[in-house]
Formats: structure tokens, C-alpha cells, sequence
């Protein structure tokens, strides 16, 4: 029920995926005081200095300076970390009212806003595929993206698969941008992960596909020069349109006006071209 007077919806009931976890601790701080945003932010820095493989219970505790035990007075496990962790992802962002008229750019707006967030973070890709925003926290965000499919006119089924396959192609492209990070990082020896050179990739690519032989790969010489986007946002962009030009193939035609009938004479019933027909 909703609060009458308030108009605040009730919460939802707890989901399957919802983890219990320790009530937040009262009384005299300690000599070092923690807060389960501390615990978090902390996973973060160490996310962003390790990577997802470095990120451990330990890691985290030394970055605040404390006993790995002290972090279960606030985080009852490692899963129940990355869970909050993906759910900071959504501070500060709600999803506009749904607009019929409007869905593909809302869904564009969406996707770049959350690649974007994806990317604050190393390896925050592999976090977000290893959760689903079913907890009481995120619920109302999948309402409100499922309202874009629906309210568009979208058909429930496809409705029902739409934002899984958004989500999964954002966390998929983040996920291989991350890898080449990581490996230019690798490769030059850096202490943390470096973009790379993607216009020198690029190039050396379109040039090897224009290189090979044409009557062994005559297609990948005609799209030598296309096969590689100038920058990621552009091959992201690219990707996005056909999803979404996809997903509006299933919108149902749009309704059209009858074919108006000719004029009828009202003495005999026929009409004017029957008339001069049998004149």
C-alpha cells in the first residue's frame, strides 16, 4: 500500500537476490572509525590501483589500515562488497519519464550514460556482468527502462529481453575496452592502465586487410577501410543503432486510412465510375 498522505510508495517485498547483511554498528567509534561507504570506497581505490583479480577482503582492510574483521561489521562477505559496489554505479542517475516519441534517444542517452559509468572504474564491466539490479535498491530502475520498451509500443516479449540485451552489450564492450587497457598497460610497463593507441591500431589494421590478397579475401579489402571505427565512442555509437534499429523492426506498422469510396449516385446507388461505365 502507498502512504495516503505522503504519496511514497511502499518499499518492495525483499527480493531472491537481496543478501542479508549486519545492521550498521552503534555506540563508541573505534580508534578508527568505518562506515560501510568507507568499506566501499576503499574496494574502489583498490579495484582501480589491482584490477578485479587483485581485489580481496585483505587488500581492502590494509587500505584502510584495519583488521580484515573489522570489514564484516559492515559487509557480511566479498559478494555482498561487489554487490555494493555495483549498486553505487546508480547514485544520482533515474531514467527519464517515458516518451513514446522519444525511446531511441532516451535508450542512446541511457546506454552512453551507463557505458560511462562502467568505465569510471577498472574493471567495473566484470563486476556489473556478475550482477542483475533485481535487489529492492534497483528495482525501480529496470521499471522505469522497462516503461521506455513498453510505453514505445514494443511487444511484451521482445519488451521482456530489450534492456538484458542493452545491458549485456555496454558491459561487453566496456569489458574488451578494459582488456586493452590492461594489456597496453602490460606492454609499456606502466604502473596503471593506459589507453591505447587506437589510431595507430587502427591504421596498422585497415592496412594489413587492404594487403591481403584479393581472390582469397576480396571482402575484407573492400571494407578495409571500414572494419576499424576511428575511436570507440564511434564504434560503440555504431553498435548501439543497430540494436536499437532492431528492436524498432518489432513496433507494429503504423494504422492507415481506408481507401476513401468513389461518390455514389443517390438516385440509382451506383457510383460515378460504374455510371459512366454503363452509359
Amino acid at each position: 500500500m502507498s502512504d495516503a498522505a505522503a504519496g511514497t510508495p511502499a518499499p518492495p517485498p525483499p527480493s531472491p537476490w537481496q543478501r542479508e547483511r549486519p545492521a550498521r554498528p552503534h555506540g563508541t567509534p573505534a580508534r578508527a572509525p568505518l562506515s560501510r561507504e568507507r568499506v566501499v570506497e576503499a574496494a574502489f581505490t583498490v579495484l582501480d590501483r589491482q584490477g578485479f583479480d587483485g581485489l580481496s577482503m585483505r587488500q581492502v582492510a590494509a587500505e584502510l589500515g584495519v583488521a580484515v574483521s573489522a570489514l564484516y561489521a559492515h559487509v557480511s562477505s566479498k559478494d555482498d562488497l561487489l554487490e555494493l559496489m555495483y549498486t553505487r554505479l546508480f547514485d544520482g542517475y533515474a531514467m527519464p519519464a517515458a516518451d513514446p516519441e522519444r525511446w531511441q534517444e532516451q535508450l542512446r542517452d541511457f546506454a552512453r550514460t551507463w557505458r560511462r559509468r562502467l568505465m569510471s572504474h577498472r574493471d567495473m564491466a566484470r563486476i556489473s556482468m556478475g550482477h542483475v539490479p533485481f535487489t529492492a535498491e534497483l528495482l525501480p530502475h529496470v521499471e522505469a527502462l522497462l516503461a521506455v520498451f513498453r510505453t514505445a509500443g514494443l511487444p511484451d516479449r521482445i519488451a521482456a529481453e530489450a534492456g538484458d540485451l542493452i545491458s549485456t552489450y555496454i558491459d561487453g564492450f566496456v569489458l574488451e575496452e578494459g582488456m586493452w587497457q590492461d594489456r597496453a598497460a602490460q606492454q609499456g610497463g606502466a604502473a596503471s592502465p593506459a589507453r591505447p593507441d587506437w589510431h595507430e591500431m587502427a591504421d596498422e589494421m585497415r592496412n594489413y586487410f587492404a594487403s591481403l590478397p584479393a581472390q582469397d579475401f576480396p571482402h575484407l579489402r573492400a571494407l578495409s577501410g571500414l572494419m576499424v571505427a576511428d575511436t570507440s565512442d564511434e564504434r560503440f555509437d555504431i553498435g548501439l543503432e543497430i540494436i536499437l534499429r532492431g528492436l524498432a523492426s518489432y513496433l507494429p506498422a503504423p494504422a492507415t486510412d481506408p481507401a476513401p469510396e468513389p461518390d455514389a449516385d443517390p438516385d440509382t446507388g451506383n457510383t460515378a465510375g460504374n455510371s459512366a461505365g454503363t452509359a
